[in-house]
């Protein structure tokens, strides 16, 4: 039998990001599309245009929320910020750090879930080595992952590329949320800024929980048709697990 952790339900596999800066278009989309999806992430961009109105508006209809403002300060910092997350409705929020800023955030964090982000997608190695970083990425997403697990988080936010190794060294009961997913060959998309992309069948078949998708949807001429599509690939990489 599968860890409750690693089951989530169809309408929940897919968290849209509402990566705009009007928090009535925000709204419109949640309407639009929570017949069929149940997970909306708020990001900073719209957490600073529309603040906790349009988190309480998006749970209050029964949907679920990550908050991903990827907190990153001294550890007392993130440990009062994450106290303002409590008791708000919010599934998940993203934190980067060390061991520190780890416990900080997860040392009394009740019923919300702690993600911390490994490598963003939008980077290669090319990247890394401008940042005098050494190794490749998979070895560094590894690492944070390791780490991520030993103090205490619920899960990482980490590329579908990366996601096999992962549950190799951290098991099933442990979130894997992959952002970067785009479509397979029913929708069309944009080349944009992410590198390390892969589509929502490939993720679901790699290992992960849940897929983070935004502009693919948003920028659809029929958003709720997408998710559905989106729907139906993570189906079948469900049917292959």
């Amino acid at each position: 039998m599968k860890d409750a952790v690693r089951t989530p339900p169809l309408n929940e596999r897919i968290i849209f990001a509402l990566d705009v800066s009007d928090p009535s278009e925000a709204r419109r989309y949640v309407r639009a599309l929570d017949s069929h999806l149940k997970f909306f992430k708020v990001g900073l961009q719209l957490f600073l245009a529309g603040g906790w109105p349009v988190i309480d508006d998006i749970a209050q209809r029964g949907n679920k929320v990550m908050i991903d403002l990827k907190f990153f300060d001294i550890p007392e910092t993130v440990h009062l910020a994450i106290q303002e997350l409590k008791n708000r409705g919010v599934t998940f929020a993203t934190i980067h750090g060390n061991q520190p800023i780890i416990e900080a955030a997860t040392s009394d964090k009740g019923d919300l879930k702690i993600l911390a982000v490994t490598v963003l997608t939008s980077f290669d190695e090319s990247d890394m080595r401008e940042l005098g970083l050494s190794g490749s990425i998979e070895e560094l997403v590894l690492i944070r992952a390791k780490k991520a697990l030993k103090f205490g988080c619920d899960g990482v936010v980490a590329s579908a590329l990366e996601t096999p190794e992962i549950r190799k060294a951290v098991g099933n009961n442990f979130l894997v949320v992959t952002p970067g997913i785009r479509p397979g060959l029913n929708i069309e998309t944009k080349e944009d800024d992410q590198k390390r992309i892969a589509t929502a069948k490939q993720a679901v078949l790699n290992g992960a929980d849940h897929v983070v998708i935004g502009r693919p949807i948003r920028l659809s001429s029929n958003p709720l048709k997408t998710v559905k599509i989106l729907q139906e690939e993570i189906s079948e990489g469900l049917a292959g697990l």
